[in-house]
């Protein structure tokens, strides 16, 4: 539990978006399946039904336990380090820029398909993967029970890998991740 608690101090950014994304994930996985029903981004209904607020909140709502848990590491494992490097107003600001250049990119991409629906912080947490490695390209993670650390940028590699295929894999109309509008801002960070 020290660990944890080392981890988390000073980072405030990291860990509020992490604890949040877990619980509101949990609870619509869960408890209140309606929540995630609401918060689904829909594209062809963004501007008729004023869904405004799905741009944000369907990113704190994962499809499955699968999803949150993959999109969890990935944040543990980069987004604590990369708030020490650049601070906890760019960390936001760069997580928050994710994800609506995510959503912009899903919008464009699906805004006349009335059956698309998305939600997840897939593209946020892209964002935050990939400023992550222009941070510290030489940085690598160990996952058990891999016995050899694995080189951030092929764990990068392996995630887009992962999320083309689960967002393939989700079958029309269903729900979906969004990521590949989320690459573009991490390319930010360093300037």
């Amino acid at each position: 539990m020290e660990e944890l608690v080392a981890l988390t101090r000073g980072l405030p950014g990291a860990t509020l978006l992490l604890a949040a994304i877990v619980l509101a994930s949990l609870i619509g996985l869960f408890a209140a399946p309606s929540m995630i029903e609401r918060n689904l981004f829909r594209p062809f209904w963004l501007v008729p039904r004023r869904q405004y607020a799905t741009l944000i909140f369907s990113a704190f709502f994962h499809a499955d336990l699968a999803h949150l848990f993959f999109n969890a590491f990935t944040f543990w494992a980069f987004a604590f380090a990369l708030e020490r490097a650049i601070g906890t107003a760019d960390f936001l600001a760069l997580y928050f820029f994710g994800m609506l250049a995510s959503d912009l990119g899903t919008y464009f991409k699906h805004r006349h398909d009335p059956n698309y629906q998305t939600l997840g912080a897939s593209g946020a947490i892209l964002a935050v993967l990939f400023a992550s490695i222009v941070h510290s390209p030489s940085a690598s993670i160990l996952i058990l029970p891999i016995p050899i650390p694995i080189p951030a940028p092929v764990f990068a590699v392996a995630y887009l890998v992962y999320s083309y295929y689960a967002s393939r894999h989700a079958g029309q109309g269903s729900i979906t991740m969004h990521t590949s509008q989320g690459l573009w801002p991490a390319s930010l960070s360093s300037h």
